[in-house]
């Protein structure tokens, strides 16, 4: 079954867990041992993914056909962030391997305005059906030629998606290479392969240069067959063997070690689509942060003031834990900061392309290196431009009380900063702890401030963060969960309470409290976030859904020690996976799924209260 080359780590891990499932008599196609990235990353090659590249050339990949199909996400919210993943590698396939049959399929860009949508509530639209999905793939393929490879993207939101569509394209083009990559890839891991048994590989982690095997690695198939390719060696390190009667890869992929020498995503994949729709230029009016985004965002502005827009992250990685994110598909812990000249350039061609006025970077964490900040503000006043920006940090780097820590609020509003999000996620300590965010934001202790004409206590660097901010000319938008472990009642109303300072902060300088965000998440666990740690989690899960868990050692305390067996359960767990303010329930007595310690009527009728824009009444209860 194998080829006679030495066992890497990674090709040896999957043989191990499949050995496994035989000798217990396990059926393969109904159960997937855990996800797998602790003891040194298993199931990552000891090869960087740009070592194994290093000698590919555009010749190798000559007369490719590549075909990227991203998957849809929220329904309820309009599309505002354009497909940077796809974009980022079709962009570099095209332009530094000279890949020009490249192209992209965006089925989150699509919203459908009919008596469908209008009977569902949806005043976005609606998501195309299964027949429009179909019909648009297979035009698109008759007019840009049969893909050697067709690769998805997606969230883990996106399984019951990309189960569809795989469906499809093997229907349309059955000999394609299939490939998934991105969230839902990273996080179900070699699961993936067994749910979606069409696929022919998943891809983990960042794509930027595993991209480039992953498209020699079909070409060799296409051209020497699965049984030549797989005896040649030419698919290490990556081939694993067979599951379900068919040869599979695993690509592991990894941070690029200078973002610097990757290009800045080329929009005009999207400018129009094969019926001639313009899907780009629907991204580029649509504000990556508003009030209507329906993605917990409120501004002061309108919306016409900051379009058009376009938006890409200028940082990957973030050193901090908490336990709720799940960041392997940007990074981890490996920062990435590309320069202020290559933003620039970004930048610059993008207003004269589209003439943008807003820039969004939704990095995880975009102050790593806040300096850099004060290099792109003179570099904007070198060109003469007065772009506006916004972005996510954290609230205790743009409080500035630490000694280490930069003026960053001055530095990123010079550079014309209008806009950050932060995710405090909770104004209560014990909640912070829980949930692990108690490390940084409450370093600095305790402050007291005046809400609703009585004083009260509040971690120093949420206040000093949001005040900090709004001195600098920089417009600070908080997100916020409910139903997290430990949390009570009164826990939920200290992050109301926050609310409540915040409006009435704001409106000593005449803002509105709608431009305050009062919405909140609901805690939901996501396989690969730590969260599952925390006994009451699995319990809830098991419970629930009848999930099964096993436990493994790990001496690295922020990582999950116990993972999902991928079963049927967790699969239907997965598909109801959905907006993030969705509150799941138990699929035989429909009793809402919460990790809190509030009674479940009390937490339900919270939840009403934020989904009717009444938050502020949670303080009444």
């Amino acid at each position: 079954m194998f080829n006679k080359e030495p066992l890497d780590n990674h090709r040896l891990y999957v043989i191990i867990w499949l050995s496994f499932l035989k000798i217990e008599g396990l059926s393969v196609s109904k159960i997937i041992p855990p996800n797998s990235a602790d003891k040194k990353n298993a199931l990552r090659s000891t090869v960087h993914p740009a070592d194994v590249i290093k000698d590919i050339k555009a010749k190798d990949l000559e007369g490719t056909n590549l075909l990227f199909i991203n998957m849809p996400l929220r329904e309820s919210a309009r599309p505002n962030t354009t497909p940077e993943g796809p974009l980022l590698l079709a962009t570099r396939l095209r332009q530094q391997y000279g890949v020009e049959k490249t192209s992209i399929i965006d089925l989150n860009g699509y919203r459908r305005q009919d008596e469908e949508a209008r009977q569902r509530g949806l005043i976005n639209g609606r998501h195309l059906n299964n027949e429009e999905v179909f019909g648009k793939i297979e035009r698109h393929i008759k007019a840009h030629g049969e893909p050697d490879i067709v690769a998805f993207s997606g969230k883990i939101t996106t399984h019951k998606w990309q189960k569809k569509v795989a469906k499809m394209v093997r229907e349309i083009v059955p000999n394609t290479f299939l490939v998934s990559g991105g969230g839902l890839a990273t996080e179900l891991k070699v699961g993936h392969l067994n749910y979606t048994p069409e696929l022919d590989a998943v891809a983990l982690g960042e794509g930027d240069d595993i991209i480039v095997k992953i498209v020699m690695d079909a070409m060799t198939i296409k051209r020497q067959g699965w049984k030549s390719a797989i005896a040649s060696g030419k698919l290490a390190p990556y081939y694993i063997g067979d599951l379900n009667g068919r040869p599979k890869l695993v690509y592991e992929g990894d941070s690029p070690r200078n973002l610097d020498i990757l290009p800045f995503a080329d929009l005009k994949f999207l400018r129009e689509d094969v019926d001639g729709e313009l899907l780009l230029e629907r991204y580029l009016q649509v504000p990556a942060w508003s009030a209507n985004a329906n993605n917990s965002s409120a501004t002061p502005w309108r919306d016409e003031d900051v379009v058009p827009k376009t938006t890409s992250v200028s940082s990957r990685g973030c050193k901090f834990h908490c336990f709720y994110c799940f960041r392997e598909t940007q990074g981890g812990d490996n920062w990435g900061v590309r320069s202020a000249e290559h933003i620039l350039a970004e930048i610059l061609h993008n207003v004269e392309r589209y003439g943008e006025v807003f820039h969004g970077f939704p990095d995880d964490n975009s102050a790593i290196r806040p300096r850099r900040f004060d290099r792109l503000a003179e570099l904007f006043k070198q060109h003469g431009l007065n772009i506006k920006w916004g972005t996510h940090t954290r609230l205790d780097e743009m409080a500035g009380l630490n000694k280490t820590t930069y003026q960053t609020a001055e530095s990123m509003a010079k550079a014309g900063c209008i806009y950050i999000g932060f995710g405090p996620e909770s104004a209560s300590p014990p909640v912070l702890e829980a949930i692990g965010k108690g490390g940084h934001t409450l370093t600095n202790g305790m402050i007291e401030v005046v809400v609703g004409g009585k004083p009260h206590l509040f971690p120093k660097s949420m206040v000093v963060g949001i005040q900090e901010a709004y001195r600098n000319g920089i417009h600070g938008n908080c997100t916020w969960i409910i139903g997290s472990p430990t949390e009570t009642l009164k826990d939920v109303q200290e992050s109301v309470r926050f609310i409540q300072w915040q409006m009435e902060y704001y409106a000593q300088f005449g803002a509105k409290p709608e431009s305050v965000n009062s919405r909140m998440f609901t805690m939901t666990w996501y396989p690969g976030v730590s969260l599952i740690n925390n006994p009451k989690v699995r319990q809830k899960l098991t419970s629930a859904f009848n999930l099964k868990f096993q436990e493994r050692q790990l001496k690295v305390a922020y990582r999950s020690h116990w993972e999902p067996v991928m079963d049927d359960n967790f699969e239907r767990y997965v598909e109801d996976l959905d907006d993030a303010t969705k509150v799941l329930h138990d699929p035989r007595t429909g009793e809402a799924l919460h990790f809190s310690d509030m009674p479940t009527d009390q937490f339900l009728q919270a939840r009403e209260y934020i989904d009717s824009g009444q938050t502020l009444k949670i303080l009444d209860m």
